[in-house]
């Protein structure tokens, strides 16, 4: 899910970069007035694991791979503005020292990965778990969807640039990410519940 550069028009590139600028300059003000200092040593620990997580694919139909995203995982341990700062350093390591997306494509995958993986599902996270009185349901809905949403969105970025025609590259992304969006489910629950059952209140909320 990572873009490389190259994949993306000028004019998205900026959209892009702009937005998540705007997006993370957002995140920062709100996490100083929420941070606490037993949250900033969890940040870390969550940055090491999604870092970690995301260096392990696994395969999937067709000869693709596919990794853990750990956003929403992130999001419900630290709170949203923690993850998106989270997951924004993470993918900015990723980018400068493995190669692993592009410099330039920052902005896009930023937008993917943290701003729509975790922050946005987050949210979608607070509402189905209000809705369906059950969080775990809640946790793996909002996985799935963070893996899905940002698939489509990135998507949606290679065919606005002309990469790949919108009704190849959706439809594709779409359903290889289903598929991984189902191991992503599984690990966010069984993590949830492993860290509520060995030191609940670090549980953000």
């Amino acid at each position: 899910m990572h873009i490389p550069d190259g994949f993306l028009s000028v004019p998205v590139l900026v959209a892009t970069d702009i937005t998540a600028a705007i997006a993370v300059g957002f995140a920062l003000r709100q996490a100083s007035k929420e941070l606490d200092e037993r949250q900033v040593p969890l940040m870390g620990v969550t940055a090491a694991f999604v870092f970690g997580a995301q260096m392990l694919n696994f395969p999937i139909i067709g000869g693709t791979s596919g990794h853990v995203l750990g956003g929403l995982l992130t999001a419900i341990l630290v709170g949203p503005n923690a993850a998106l700062i989270v997951m924004t350093v993470v993918l900015i390591v990723q980018a400068l020292l493995f190669n692993d997306g592009g410099v330039l494509a920052l902005g896009a995958n930023i937008i993917n990965m943290a701003v729509i993986g975790s922050w946005c599902c987050y949210w979608i996270y607070r509402w189905l778990a209000r809705i369906l009185r059950n969080e775990n349901i809640a946790a793996a809905i909002s996985a799935w969807l963070s893996v899905v949403l940002s698939a489509i969105a990135c998507a949606l970025e290679l065919a606005l640039s002309g990469t790949v025609p919108l009704t190849v590259v959706v439809p594709t992304m779409a359903a290889i990410h289903a598929v991984i969006g189902l191991g992503e489910a599984l690990v966010t629950v069984s993590a949830i519940a492993f860290v509520k059952k060995l030191k609940p209140e670090i549980v953000h909320g």
